[in-house]
């Protein structure tokens, strides 16, 4: 299996209060008019699942998987082009800041991995940033 990770990114709030807003998919409503529209069409999202099409891949379905309260949140896709798994782990910092990692893995043969490393690396960063931003403590 190939990992790609991102950068660590520090979050001004709890431990507690970025897992409990991340595992509950309903609380991306707060972000979704900041997602940007030629990158994410028709974000649909309940408690446990969250779809989405990304020009050119297609529809990309995540559902979580397996939530391990405070520390990780796991997806798997249940409809992709590529299926994968993505991790949240959440860290404690502080009492007031924790930090934060994005971890995808994914089958890829040589060829793919060289065809889309450079993208998927570019969008799980952009994806830890937005995370990142999310007004947590609200």
């Amino acid at each position: 299996m190939t990992k790609f990770e991102s950068s660590i990114k520090h979050v001004a709030a709890t431990q507690a209060a970025v897992y409990a807003k991340l595992s509950d998919l309903n609380n991306l409503a707060q972000i979704k008019d900041r997602l940007p529209e030629d990158k994410v069409k028709n974000l649909t999202f309940d408690a446990d699942t969250l779809s989405m099409d990304v020009p050119p891949a297609g529809t990309v379905t995540l559902q979580i998987v397996e939530r391990e309260p405070e520390k990780c949140i796991k997806f798997g896709t249940t409809s992709s082009p590529l299926p994968f798994n993505l991790w949240i782990q959440i860290l404690p910092v502080s009492d007031t800041e924790c930090k934060m990692k994005l971890t995808i893995g994914m089958e890829l043969n040589p060829f793919m991995k060289t065809m889309v490393q450079k993208p998927l690396q570019e969008g799980l960063e952009k994806m830890a940033d937005m995370l990142a931003m999310i007004p947590y403590n609200s």
